[in-house]
């Protein structure tokens, strides 16, 4: 498999051959198949555990940057996922995925800020809209955005939940300058 192959379109086939088994075969044949299967994610899992701890220790120096190329990979980055080896946690890789969508609307997507993880597993952000910029990112495209960026970067999460608060207003900027110069005696 090449690197840009995509591992959801490998998963829903896989589903698919699954299927045409139970439906051709029979329930005994199908259950062999997805035992087989079961067999072979833990296999490659195992050895993905394995590759991960021997960068990991590498006693060069070298093995966080490996890690990082190999998390750069977005197949690698899934497997790393579905065998739960990712080595950044739920909330590092939110907080990239942030860093990720915010220069796509500049300064009008305003301030976001990662606010933890639930007891239910939910993915919490706050996100102070802009207002007054005169651009045509609404809050909810940011929104939209964010919650699409954090969902793909976090499918271990439950789900996402971004909350739109207005930024403050802006106060006025108080100019005081000196009186003009007829009015200088006068009050």
């Amino acid at each position: 498999m090449a690197s840009g192959h995509d591992a959801q379109v490998a998963g829903e086939r896989i589903e698919a051959l699954l299927d045409q088994l139970r439906s051709h075969a029979g329930p005994q044949v199908a259950e062999t198949a997805e035992e087989l299967v079961s067999c072979l994610v833990e296999l490659y899992g195992a050895g993905l555990a394995e590759i991960v701890k021997i960068v990991g220790s590498d006693p060069h120096g070298a093995g966080p940057r490996l890690l990082d190329g190999l998390v750069a990979d977005p197949l690698v980055e899934s497997l790393l996922l579905v065998h739960d080896l990712h080595p950044l946690d739920i909330g590092a890789r939110a907080q990239r995925a942030i860093d990720q969508v915010l220069p796509q609307f500049g300064s009008h997507a305003g301030q976001v800020t990662y606010l933890g993880l639930d007891d239910q597993g939910v993915i919490h952000l706050r996100m102070e809209a802009a207002t007054g910029h005169g651009c045509g990112s609404s809050p909810d495209a940011v929104r939209a955005a964010l919650a699409e960026a954090v969902t793909g970067a976090t499918p271990d999460a439950a789900g996402v939940d971004v909350e739109v608060v207005e930024a403050p207003a802006e106060l006025p900027l108080l100019q005081i300058g000196r009186r003009p110069a007829g009015l200088q005696g006068a009050r």
